[in-house]
């Protein structure tokens, strides 16, 4: 039986926000060596703020689980500014969640994209997954 996924609906919308310091830089995430946001943290926010439109409205039960992911950081962000990801869905295809992403920090934006997202029923997830070892 196919999880009730009514309440997703296009135009939700979730937004996390992070002071960048020095734990969130390049040259500590090892991704780089000039010490910005670092790429890494920036698409971690975007997987953040599409959980933070969408997992609360899940059925029992249920996860979503980030699958596809197509990003540009286009911009610097030193440390100590703030940095906001958002994630709209733009649409839902079945246990896909189709989201547009932006991350601005306080001057621009610094980064967008797309991602997608699967709905799973964790028990069979977790059962699949232990089948591995």
């Amino acid at each position: 039986m196919a999880a009730d996924l009514s309440a997703l609906k296009p135009g939700l919308e979730g937004e996390v926000g992070l002071l960048v310091s020095e734990e969130h830089t390049a040259p500590r995430v090892g991704s780089g060596a000039i010490h910005v946001l670092a790429t890494p943290v920036m698409i971690n926010l975007f997987e953040a703020a599409a959980l933070a439109a969408v997992e609360k409205l899940l059925p029992p039960g249920h996860q979503s689980l980030g699958t596809v992911l197509n990003v540009r950081h286009i911009a610097a962000t030193p440390v100590g500014m703030r940095v906001t990801a958002t994630a709209k869905v733009e649409r839902i295809d079945g246990r896909t969640i189709y989201f547009r992403l932006q991350a601005r920090d306080e001057r621009e934006v610094i980064g967008d994209g797309l991602h997608e997202r699967v709905v799973v029923n964790v028990a069979k997830f977790d059962q699949r997954v232990k089948r591995k070892l």
